[in-house]
Protein backbone atom coordinates (compact mmCIF):
# COMPACT_ATOMS: atom_id res chain seq x y z
CA UNK A 1 0.00 0.00 0.00
CA UNK A 2 0.93 3.46 -1.04
CA UNK A 3 0.53 6.28 1.46
CA UNK A 4 -0.32 9.53 -0.07
CA UNK A 5 1.98 11.97 0.88
CA UNK A 6 0.76 15.75 2.77
CA UNK A 7 2.35 18.75 0.38
CA UNK A 8 3.63 21.28 2.37
CA UNK A 9 1.69 24.51 1.77
CA UNK A 10 3.22 27.53 1.64
CA UNK A 11 0.87 29.14 4.03
CA UNK A 12 1.69 26.24 6.90
CA UNK A 13 5.57 27.94 6.56
CA UNK A 14 3.84 31.13 7.09
CA UNK A 15 1.86 30.22 9.91
CA UNK A 16 4.71 28.80 11.66
CA UNK A 17 7.30 31.41 10.90
CA UNK A 18 4.19 34.22 12.12
CA UNK A 19 3.61 32.31 15.64
CA UNK A 20 7.58 32.33 16.06
CA UNK A 21 7.67 35.95 15.65
CA UNK A 22 5.11 36.37 18.11
CA UNK A 23 6.59 34.05 20.46
CA UNK A 24 10.40 34.75 20.17
CA UNK A 25 10.63 37.93 19.00
CA UNK A 26 7.65 39.90 20.02
CA UNK A 27 7.61 38.02 23.43
CA UNK A 28 3.91 37.47 23.48
CA UNK A 29 3.56 33.90 25.15
CA UNK A 30 -0.33 33.87 23.86
CA UNK A 31 0.92 32.82 20.62
CA UNK A 32 2.68 29.88 22.28
CA UNK A 33 -0.34 27.05 22.14
CA UNK A 34 -0.43 28.70 17.78
CA UNK A 35 3.14 28.05 17.43
CA UNK A 36 3.01 24.40 18.76
CA UNK A 37 -0.15 23.47 16.68
CA UNK A 38 1.80 24.98 13.39
CA UNK A 39 4.99 23.72 13.68
CA UNK A 40 3.54 20.31 14.77
CA UNK A 41 1.52 20.43 11.60
CA UNK A 42 4.66 21.69 9.61
CA UNK A 43 6.63 18.67 11.52
CA UNK A 44 4.39 16.14 10.96
CA UNK A 45 4.09 17.12 7.07
CA UNK A 46 7.92 17.37 6.97
CA UNK A 47 8.65 13.99 8.79
CA UNK A 48 6.89 12.09 6.29
CA UNK A 49 9.99 12.91 4.10
CA UNK A 50 12.53 12.76 6.57
CA UNK A 51 15.12 10.19 7.26
CA UNK A 52 14.98 8.73 11.31
CA UNK A 53 18.09 10.71 11.72
CA UNK A 54 16.55 13.83 10.29
CA UNK A 55 13.30 13.50 12.26
CA UNK A 56 15.72 13.23 15.62
CA UNK A 57 17.64 16.60 14.56
CA UNK A 58 14.46 17.93 14.00
CA UNK A 59 12.75 17.02 17.33
CA UNK A 60 16.07 18.49 18.84
CA UNK A 61 15.81 21.76 17.36
CA UNK A 62 12.40 21.90 17.94
CA UNK A 63 12.84 20.97 22.06
CA UNK A 64 16.00 23.79 22.06
CA UNK A 65 14.08 26.65 20.94
CA UNK A 66 11.56 25.36 23.34
CA UNK A 67 13.89 25.37 26.34
CA UNK A 68 15.11 29.06 24.84
CA UNK A 69 11.45 30.05 25.29
CA UNK A 70 10.65 29.23 28.78
CA UNK A 71 13.98 30.40 29.79
CA UNK A 72 13.76 33.47 28.35
CA UNK A 73 10.35 34.14 29.87
CA UNK A 74 11.65 32.97 33.66
CA UNK A 75 14.52 35.28 33.13
CA UNK A 76 11.80 38.38 32.11
CA UNK A 77 10.07 37.63 34.87
CA UNK A 78 12.95 37.70 37.42
CA UNK A 79 14.28 40.94 36.14
CA UNK A 80 10.65 42.18 36.83
CA UNK A 81 10.64 40.47 40.15
CA UNK A 82 13.70 42.29 41.73
CA UNK A 83 12.93 45.79 40.46
CA UNK A 84 9.30 45.41 41.55
CA UNK A 85 10.39 45.72 45.41
CA UNK A 86 12.85 49.22 45.30
CA UNK A 87 12.73 52.48 44.37
CA UNK A 88 16.09 53.09 43.66
CA UNK A 89 17.82 54.56 41.12
CA UNK A 90 20.48 53.39 39.01
CA UNK A 91 23.57 55.67 39.59
CA UNK A 92 24.54 57.37 36.83
CA UNK A 93 28.38 58.61 36.91
CA UNK A 94 30.43 58.86 34.71
CA UNK A 95 33.57 56.17 34.46
CA UNK A 96 35.91 58.51 34.04
CA UNK A 97 34.86 60.65 36.93
CA UNK A 98 35.33 57.50 38.91
CA UNK A 99 38.40 56.39 37.61
CA UNK A 100 39.77 59.83 38.68
CA UNK A 101 38.56 59.80 41.84
CA UNK A 102 39.64 56.33 42.95
CA UNK A 103 42.99 57.46 41.84
CA UNK A 104 43.35 60.79 44.16
CA UNK A 105 41.79 58.80 47.17
CA UNK A 106 44.87 56.26 46.33
CA UNK A 107 46.93 59.63 46.21
CA UNK A 108 45.88 60.49 49.61
CA UNK A 109 46.66 57.11 51.16
CA UNK A 110 49.97 57.48 49.77
CA UNK A 111 50.58 60.86 51.06
CA UNK A 112 49.14 59.62 54.63
CA UNK A 113 51.79 56.64 55.16
CA UNK A 114 54.47 59.23 54.00
CA UNK A 115 53.80 61.57 57.20
CA UNK A 116 52.43 64.44 55.09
Amino acid sequence: MEQQLEKIMPEDLARTFESAYHVLIQGDHDHIDDLLRHGGTLLKKAAQRFTPTQLILGIAAIAAVGVVVVNRSLNQGDDAADDAGTSAEPVKEPKAKATANKGNQENKGSQEHQGH
